[in-house]
């Protein structure tokens, strides 16, 4: 009779907690795993079991969701580049706004995309990774805290996102935008309210925008290490306002929004 540590490690290879795709020979190779072994009476082995059906449901319900998330992709799918735009870094005191445009190819097969903010870090790189590798094109735009000074927060985000869809290397033929209406911009735009948890093309975007802004402000943080800067990525964290008080701003704080902080 076979080990349970032997029977163990064939689950383990299936790969079904690291796949990031949809890829239904999976959930079959798991399904005929479980099938060799569910007439076998030991505890621990039906335990495996029982963990490996939670994974493939969870898996299962995966595909479904971002099914569900390409709605908006599906709507305008008579067009050939559907662009999702997103933005991060409007609220931090220091560092800059960063927008990203993602033109993702038809029925995307990436799981896991979500709004940022719901992803982990390690997630989030991975996804990156991922995205980048799989996008038809990216683009990113980036704007600093001398503009953002200059023309507000709001005019800086939407620089910044007519800058991502510039550097596009195709024409987008629609922008679905996490909830706002971009001036100056020809294509079609579809606003969408929380488009970062509805869209995914929305989604990837606010994933590339998250990750290059928190490289950049780690960067910043080698710089200018009193601000922590690397654990806080410029928002107001306790820390981040101490520093503030004690030494004062430094090349890449927003003066217009540290005003009430000197």
């Amino acid at each position: 009779m076979q080990k349970v540590s032997e029977i163990k490690y064939i689950f383990e290879q299936l790969n079904i907690n690291h796949q990031l795709t949809a890829d239904m020979s999976v959930v079959t190779q798991l399904e005929e795993v479980v099938n060799e072994y569910k007439d076998d009476s030991r505890k621990a082995v039906q335990n495996l079991i029982e963990k490996y059906n939670k994974k493939r449901d969870a898996y299962l319900q995966e595909i479904e969701r971002t099914k569900a998330m390409q709605q908006f992709e599906k709507q305008y799918d008579n067009y050939q580049y559907i662009c999702g735009i997103d933005e991060v870094g409007r609220g931090p005191l220091a560092g800059p706004v960063v927008a990203c445009s993602v033109i993702l190819p038809k029925n995307c097969d990436i799981l896991y995309i979500n709004d940022s903010k719901k992803l982990s870090e390690e997630k989030r790189e991975l996804l990156y990774e991922l995205i980048c590798e799989k996008a038809i094109s990216i683009g990113i735009g980036i704007v600093g805290p001398d503009v953002i000074d200059e023309i507000n927060i709001l005019q800086a985000t939407y620089k910044a996102m007519r800058m991502a869809i510039s550097k596009l290397t195709v024409k987008p033929e629609v922008l679905l935008n996490d909830a706002v209406t971009i001036p100056e911009v020809e294509q079609l735009q579809v606003p969408i309210i929380k488009g970062d948890t509805k869209s995914i093309s929305i989604a990837a975007a606010s994933i590339v925008a998250k990750v290059t802004r928190d490289r950049m402000m780690k960067e910043y943080d080698a710089l200018f290490p009193e601000y922590s800067f690397a654990s806080n990525k410029g928002y107001g964290s306790k820390e981040h306002i101490d520093a503030l008080k004690k030494i004062g701003a430094c090349a890449i704080h927003r003066n217009t929004f540290i005003k009430n902080f000197l």
